[in-house]
């Protein structure tokens, strides 16, 4: 089972790093990108502020254990604090973001960055205040699904 993960997580990574759609305007203000996947649909509930689009690329079965999302942030936009039971994988795909861990500081994401977020930690993600940020969110629900925290205050996302 762990062998089909992996397998289809190589293949994820292969897509995204080789993929070339032509160059388009990119949510950075001077960088031009390739679009790899669709944005998907605006976010309509409470866990996250500002605007975000949701694109689910591959849901969880009887043979993978990982969902696998395209995550659009505005400028400014981002999740609540969270947990992830069994962890979570961050790949950033455009433009400029932030991730925190719980009582360690902010960390600044750009396109290329990984981040493995460790199971049962709270962290939040989100866009910078003048940059949109695209992220795809691989999730494992081995150990059940996300649980849902408080916003992140103004104070949070400013520091």
């Amino acid at each position: 089972m762990k062998y089909l993960i992996n397998i289809n997580l190589a293949c994820l990574l292969a897509l995204v790093y080789s993929c070339n759609s032509g160059p388009v305007e990119s949510s950075s203000k001077t960088e031009k990108t390739a679009i790899i996947f669709p944005k998907g649909d605006k976010n309509t509930n409470q866990n996250f502020k500002g605007e975000v689009w949701v694109k689910s690329l591959v849901e969880t079965d009887s043979l993978n254990e990982s969902a696998v999302g395209n995550v659009t942030f505005a400028p400014g936009a981002r999740s609540n604090w969270h947990i992830h039971p069994a962890g979570q994988i961050l790949l950033v795909t455009d433009g400029v973001g932030y991730y925190q861990e719980k009582g360690k500081p902010k960390v600044i994401l750009r396109k290329g960055d990984v981040i493995k977020c460790p199971q049962n930690l709270a962290h939040w993600h989100g866009a910078s205040a003048d940059t949109a940020f695209v992220q795809l969110a691989i999730t494992s629900r081995k150990n059940g699904p996300t649980t849902w925290l408080q916003a992140v205050t103004e104070k949070e996302y400013r520091d």
